[in-house]
């Protein structure tokens, strides 16, 4: 039970990992060069534009990946957490309040992983 427990965190770090590297990435591609600026507004205006419009796709391509892992993520780790819950729970009846107490704090904890990369997929959308 500590192996898959270890496995389950091991696979939340990876994918809060993940969503950090595919936000640096988009924020360091966004980022551009001022100094050879051209001099005609107009061109600047359209330059600019098609800028904003590929580097948004690159940010809405980096915002699914990082939902979809930790949502992956998050998925297997609540299918194992409920499956090891039925077990115990059938082989200890008696202890069922208390094993669906801990379960339900757990299912809390491991959604809260993906609200937290919802948040920086929107804020990499937005903001970055």
């Amino acid at each position: 039970m500590k192996k898959i427990n270890k496995r389950i965190i091991a696979l939340g770090v990876l994918a809060l990992l993940f969503c950090t590297f595919c936000g640096l990435t988009v924020f360091a591609a966004s980022s551009k060069d001022d100094a050879a600026a051209p001099t005609a507004v107009s061109v600047q205006a359209e330059e600019t534009a098609q800028e904003e419009g590929s580097t948004t796709g690159s940010k809405a391509i980096a915002a699914g990946i990082c939902v979809g892992i930790a949502a992956a993520a998050a998925a297997l780790s609540m299918g194992i957490a409920i499956g090891k819950s039925s077990e115990g729970i059938s082989r200890q009846p008696e202890a069922a309040g208390s094993i669906r107490t801990s379960l339900m704090l757990g299912l809390v904890f491991i959604e809260t992983v993906v609200i937290y990369a919802l948040i920086i997929a929107i804020l990499v959308i937005f903001v970055l």
